[in-house]
């Protein structure tokens, strides 16, 4: 649960002798000209000896060309990181200053920094802030009637980071399926993603739970306290454009059924105020617009499908129109799928992402407040954390971005690469307080192939895949990948900017098959799930390195779930 200083209590602070000539103000008040500045400090993560923060800064008087922001603790608050400003202590004051790249603040303008600090014993919010020396009112940023205020008097009741001070709830199917395994049971009681990968899906199809039926369980499971409900939305129109595994129902210009059939029915059932006390978490269309980046033409990647995608818009469309509609719900809250760093890490390919994802939220609708956040990783396998080697080394002269593992890429994890996200979202418009989510269901590359120390300095390739967590053969392979384990545990708060590790792909669900399968789910055969296929440009051409024997995308792959739990890391006990 996030904590924000409002307007009311910044009266009551200057009330109680603030200094200077800010005066308090709510939102909308006629008299906010006369206040010169307002800061919206807001902790977004505590979890008890150590925090998370967003501070937003709004300049109502000259413009400026650079700023410092100065506040005080009251207890032992110790920054020890920050982002999007130059953020230093001494003592109990501190001193946040621009960076080169937001020191421009005209009248009315705003801009945010966010860091991370430690304490013990208690957390209180600083009370006065000075702006070039002059004190400001504490501002609480919101809109009154905005359902993502948590301190809105009306009927919204979002929270800054929906995991916090939550559980989350399990699928009892996936989990049957995980506890009929042997040795299952060890993490049968783990969270997964509900996914509503089809029209059927939506009131349940082959006998399998339909969405009020899991909403039904999830009150059950809630208790007296609070509980996250993760679904997947999936089914766009020519959905997945650059692969055939997970190809969907509706073909490139059936948008207007993708909303009649698909969104509409299933907003109306969220909307149910039966379900208004469950925090309902929705990863919104996976892999659609990053297509739309990397697998266009001129790229050497490019794919006809995804050209047709791009021409006709109803990727944006859709992404657009299922933001508004779900994001209308004010128990929802909306992750837009942002792919991950061995896909989107790349200098072309990063920004414009960020790019494409702003184009959709706010197309049919949407604005950027539907969007609660971002989500990597998801039903991929990047690692984490790469511990024995960073993109700033060097071996022999040569950067670890010319070995052909990393391949001139920015990132070489995702929880490097989902903060990077994050910071690049809010320089283009997106919430301060935006949050990340890393699916880590199957990213965890233990057993014996795992690394314990970094490689040989030889070269820069001996280094790096003598070191690397990472145990594909490129990070461009993605099907059922062969050597791959059960990653973090599901958990919240767990890093800076980032709301939780999630286990949105159940672990043990297949990603496609391993050969052509007749089915009835729109689901084709894609050679990258075949482990004879020896690629493609968009994996510069390796073996595809996945299982054989595996069923459709979807479904249950026993040996994939034992290698999964045998290969965990940290490993199962």
């Amino acid at each position: 649960m996030s904590r924000t200083r409002t307007a009311l209590l910044a009266a009551m602070a200057l009330v109680a002798g603030a200094s200077g000539t800010a005066v308090a103000a709510y939102p909308g008040d006629v008299g906010i000209s006369a206040v010169p500045c307002t800061v919206d400090y807001k902790v977004q993560n505590d979890w008890g000896t150590g925090f998370t923060a967003n501070v937003t800064i709004t300049n109502n008087s000259a413009a400026k060309s650079s700023w410092s922001l100065k506040w005080s603790y009251a207890g032992n608050q110790k920054v020890t990181n920050g982002w999007n400003a130059k953020v230093s202590q001494s003592g109990t004051a501190v001193t946040a200053l621009n960076e080169s790249y937001n020191g421009t603040l005209a009248t009315g303008g705003s801009t945010s920094f966010g860091f991370q600090g430690t304490y013990s014993g208690t957390n209180a919010i600083p009370t006065t802030f000075t702006l070039d020396g002059v004190t400001c009112n504490v501002d609480g940023g919101t809109d009154p009637t905005d359902p993502t205020d948590p301190t809105d008097p009306g009927t919204g009741s979002r929270v800054d980071n929906p995991y916090s001070g939550a559980k989350v709830y399990v699928n009892p199917e996936w989990a049957a399926n995980a506890a009929a395994e042997p040795g299952g049971s060890r993490v049968a009681n783990q969270p997964t993603g509900v996914w509503l990968d089809r029209v059927a899906a939506i009131n349940g199809a082959g006998g399998k739970m339909g969405l009020r039926a899991h909403l039904d369980e999830a009150l059950k499971q809630k208790g007296s306290g609070e509980l996250v409900v993760q679904l997947v939305i999936y089914d766009l129109p020519g959905r997945d454009c650059a692969a055939l595994a997970s190809n969907g129902e509706f073909g490139p210009t059936d948008i207007d059924k993708y909303k009649t059939q698909y969104i509409d029915p299933i907003a109306a059932i969220l909307a149910d105020s039966k379900y208004a006390s469950l925090r309902i978490v929705t990863t919104v269309e996976l892999d659609s617009l990053p297509n739309l980046v990397t697998n266009v033409s001129p790229r050497n990647t490019a794919t006809p499908n995804c050209d047709t995608m791009k021409a006709n818009g109803n990727y944006i469309k859709g992404v657009g129109y299922a933001l508004n509609k779900l994001g209308d719900v004010a128990n929802v809250y909306n992750y837009v799928d942002a792919g991950h760093h061995g896909w989107l890490g790349w200098d072309d390919n990063f920004s414009a992402t960020v790019q494409t994802i702003k184009q959709a939220a706010t197309a049919e609708g949407a604005t950027v407040s539907d969007v609660h956040g971002f989500i990597t990783n998801t039903a991929n396998y990047s690692a984490l954390k790469e511990p024995y080697f960073t993109i700033n080394d060097s071996v022999n002269g040569k950067s670890v971005r010319e070995s052909k593992w990393v391949d001139w890429n920015r990132y070489v994890d995702e929880l490097s690469y989902a903060q990077a996200f994050r910071q690049e979202a809010v320089s283009q418009g997106f919430a301060s307080g935006v949050g990340m989510l890393i699916d880590t269901s199957r990213n965890g590359w233990g057993g014996s192939a795992r690394p314990t120390g970094p490689g040989a300095k030889t070269d820069v390739d001996t280094y790096v895949d003598g070191g690397r967590i990472d145990r594909r053969l490129n990070t461009g392979n993605w099907c059922n990948q062969s050597g791959a384990g059960l990653g973090e545990r599901p958990q919240a708060s767990p890093a800076a900017g980032i709301d939780a590790y999630v286990w949105v792909k159940p672990p043990g669900e297949s990603d496609g098959a391993s050969s052509a399968i007749p089915n009835d789910e729109g689901k084709g055969f894609d050679q990258m799930c075949d482990p004879t296929y020896t690629g493609n440009p968009r994996n510069n051409n390796h073996m595809s390195g996945a299982l054989p024997n595996a069923p459709l995308s979807g479904h249950w792959f026993s040996a994939q779930f034992q290698q999964l739990m045998q290969n965990a890391y940290p490993p199962l006990s």
